[in-house]
């Protein structure tokens, strides 16, 4: 069973479900009309998923936007109450509209790597379920090759434990409701999954 700050975490985001829904996006572009790239990944509570990327690569060094969202799953446009149930197939997940001149697809991949542990399954510290697993969406071919090759290269310099990350191509990304946008940036001394935080030296 999930501990610590697991159940006032999920009560606090099971009432902000009643919060109105943006409106649910599908696949994005790889590449839009002013050259910017899409990223999407999942690794555990996407509040602190946002919360790292944007501390990190924002404020000009190549993250345009970003945004949470469900992805992964079988249902169209789902609520965050029905993906907590692990009943819809999706995963919490963030979508990253990049500067590929300020920072390589390589390097978020990386980056994704060393932000979260990706040898646990289908959990992220005490959070549990599917919709907390380690996954990369990737949105073509060339995304796929790469976060492949990074997979294996953390797999052989950086991790002892084997590398659970799931690596699949997007099928359509769902914006989450308006309360999960930004709420770290929101709520400063809100829950963030402790598991979040940048590994700097090899986990061998």
């Amino acid at each position: 069973m999930a501990s610590g700050n697991f159940f006032p975490k999920l009560l606090v985001r099971l009432l902000s479900s009643s919060s109105p829904k943006m409106s649910a996006t599908k696949i994005s572009p790889t590449l839009d009309t002013v050259g910017y790239q899409v990223a999407t990944v999942g690794a555990g509570c996407f509040w602190g998923v946002e919360h790292i990327y944007r501390k990190h690569f924002g404020n000009g060094k190549g993250l345009i936007d970003a945004r949470v969202g469900y992805s992964g799953g079988t249902t169209t446009n789902p609520s965050y109450k029905q993906v907590c149930t692990s009943g819809t197939g999706h995963a919490e997940a963030l979508q990253i509209t990049f500067d590929p001149s300020l920072v390589t697809y390589d390097t978020l991949i990386d980056f994704f790597f060393r932000m979260h542990d990706p040898t646990q399954l289908n959990r992220q510290g005490p959070d549990q379920g599917t919709q907390y697993r380690s996954v990369i969406f990737t949105h073509d071919d060339e995304q796929q090759k790469v976060a492949e090759e990074v997979k294996e290269r953390m797999q052989k310099t950086f991790y002892k434990d084997p590398i659970v990350t799931k690596i699949e191509p997007i099928e359509a990304f769902w914006d989450a409701e308006t309360y999960h946008q930004l709420y770290l940036h929101k709520n400063p001394t809100g829950y963030e999954c402790p598991s979040h935080y940048v590994r700097t030296k090899p986990q061998l």
